[in-house]
């Protein structure tokens, strides 16, 4: 929805089409950005990276399966299938799945990941911002969503009264205890760094920024309803 001087309207395919495509291309660029950048990706992305060095299989294909299991789980929360969305939300995640590798591979034959590390670092608290904001405009538009964002965005407006920051600590449990388990089996981190951290404290700060200060007329369509505009702190 969009609100204009105090008035809401839904929005015109121009403008979900614009607001959509710039998402998801925002989101699979600056997540390939922070595993290039090799200081610590977002905390889903560098859960699959672990699982890809103990999975067959490329990282767009293990990060669309976690997708997909993922989306099981949303489903347990809803209670009840739509399928258009569950159609919609895995077509979202085989995009965004092979858009990620291929900006990672476009980014490593750039050199990113031999830059000098102040710039690199830099680049990755700058993709991590990225992500979150990507992130704010899809979930405002409520029409195709990640699966892992969808069930942040459950817990957000099921379980902690719309904050962003305790829905995305809380959705975090299940790929950190990802990656703990394959520390245990492989002996080593992989694309765990300064990033990781900065994204499992900041990430749902900055979404709830976002939602205010990003596109600030584009409003979550559960706000709306619930006439709850101050739940996004």
């Amino acid at each position: 929805m969009i609100v204009e001087n105090g008035q809401k309207r839904r929005l015109t395919v121009p403008e979900l089409l614009f607001y959509l495509i710039l998402s998801i291309i925002l989101n699979s660029f600056a997540n390939g950005l922070a595993v290039a950048s090799n200081l610590g990706s977002a905390v889903w992305t560098s859960s699959a990276v672990n699982l890809h060095s103990i999975l067959p299989g490329s990282l767009g294909t293990i990060l669309f399966v976690y997708a997909i299991i993922v989306q099981l789980v949303n489903l347990l929360i809803r209670q009840h299938l739509d399928v258009r969305a569950v159609s919609a939300n895995l077509l979202f995640a085989f995009l965004f799945s092979y858009l990620v590798q291929f900006w990672t591979h476009i980014l490593v034959i750039l050199t990113i990941p031999h830059f000098n590390i102040i710039i690199r670092l830099l680049l990755n608290i700058l993709s991590i911002c990225g992500i979150s904001i990507a992130t704010s405009i899809y979930q405002r538009l409520d029409v195709m969503l990640h699966p892992n964002d969808e069930f942040s965005y459950l817990i957000r407006f099921k379980f902690v009264h719309g904050s962003a920051a305790w829905a995305q600590c809380l959705s975090y449990l299940i790929p950190v205890a990802i990656i703990i388990i394959c520390l245990f089996k492989t002996h080593r981190l992989l694309a765990v760094n300064i990033g990781t951290f900065f994204a499992l404290f900041f990430q749902g700060s900055i979404i709830g920024w976002a939602d205010l200060h990003v596109f600030s007329k584009l409003k979550h369509r559960l706000f709306l309803k619930a006439k709850t505009p101050t739940s996004s702190h």
